[in-house]
């Protein structure tokens, strides 16, 4: 049995820890990927989630309507977030490709900014 928590460490992740460092494994990959789109949709949500507070802060209910919908953008945007990384991290494996610590970035955080996109274009439909 292989030992994968050489690469398993949110230090690590955060750190894009690159000394010759390369993903090499679909649960590697998976949670290289995984961690970059949660901490980037809990930056986000977070300061979305304080402005909220900020505008509502003379609502009757502004606190709890903003911490409703802060906590479930961020359990849908978290879950999200899981499903498409194992895909990138299948189809990698799958093409039998190495994923590179900085790949991890940039795939964690174009979810994020995609449901970001996605989200804008949604809404402004609807006006």
């Amino acid at each position: 049995m292989k030992d994968y928590s050489v690469n398993l460490s949110v230090q690590q992740v955060l750190s894009l820890w690159v000394h010759g460092t390369v993903l090499q494994h679909f649960t590697e990959m998976w949670y290289w990927v995984f961690l970059w789109a949660l901490f980037s949709s809990l930056f986000v949500h977070g300061a979305v989630g304080l402005l909220m507070l900020v505008m509502l802060q003379r609502h009757k209910q502004g606190r709890l309507i903003s911490f409703i919908l802060v906590s479930v953008g961020f359990l849908a945007s978290g879950t999200g977030g899981m499903i498409t990384s194992a895909a990138v991290a299948g189809v990698y494996r799958v093409a039998g490709k190495n994923m590179a610590p900085l790949e991890a970035l940039v795939f964690g955080v174009g979810q994020t900014v995609l449901a970001i996109i996605i989200s804008v274009s949604r809404i402004l439909a609807t006006l």
